[in-house]
């Protein structure tokens, strides 16, 4: 399903180039349930966004569900992103004017009007999520686990095979992150979406199918 080959990323040049992956190559199967992990600065965020067509390597070769993202021009990652990839971010990145289901409906709007079956879909997204009657709520009156609960529908609304978090548990109290936890892994089996997480909880690690452990941006071990 993700194929990382060879890997590299550095930011910047000369005597102020970082290199946040280096040489760094991965398999992750589909319908796989893999966890990222490392120190801040490993080069998590970095491989994830390489993996979800939000950002391109220095060189190496990526390829999703067969698409090879390392050098196509942008409409071509657009394309990724719109039909592949579902993304939940860390800092949850909901509209703080938008009611909860209006949020679940945004990743539509670049290329459909939101109509009564996808405003449906939504309030369903957030039912299936926990958030059963309360489609009707801005973030500011929700938990920070209630809306990571609606960036998880939000990823979903497309129905995206692919779904990336970026450390999806760094803002919950312990209870809440086993709940989005165990939310995502029963999407991963049920559904059947290729689930991988970047995180450096140990705990969120001891659930994954596949443990990837990243340090000074290289495999350290599976």
């Amino acid at each position: 399903m993700i194929h990382v080959e060879n890997l590299t990323k550095v930011y910047g040049a000369g005597s102020l180039a970082v290199r946040v992956l280096d040489g760094f190559s991965l398999a992750v199967a589909k319908g796989a349930f893999c966890g990222l992990v490392g120190p801040s600065g490993s080069g998590k965020t970095t491989l994830l966004n390489i993996m979800g067509a939000l950002d391109r390597p220095t060189s190496g070769r990526v390829l999703l569900d067969g698409i090879e993202l390392s050098s196509p021009p942008e409409r071509e990652l657009y394309r990724v992103r719109r039909d592949k990839v579902g993304f939940v971010f860390q800092l949850y990145h909901l509209l703080r004017s938008l009611k909860a289901r209006e949020n679940v409906t945004v990743p539509a709007l670049p290329w459909q009007r939101v109509n009564g079956t996808l405003r449906k879909r939504a309030v369903e997204l957030l039912a299936v999520v926990g958030l059963d009657g309360k489609e009707n709520r801005y973030p500011g009156e929700l938990s920070g686990g209630e809306q990571q609960r609606v960036a998880i529908a939000r990823a979903l609304i497309l129905d995206h095979p692919v779904i990336l978090a970026d450390e999806p548990t760094g803002n919950l109290d312990r209870e809440s992150g086993h709940k989005i936890i165990g939310l995502l892994r029963d999407l991963n089996r049920e559904l059947g979406k290729t689930v991988v997480i970047a995180t450096h909880d140990p705990e969120v690690a001891r659930v994954c199918q596949l443990v990837v452990r990243l340090g000074n941006g290289k495999l350290g071990q599976e």
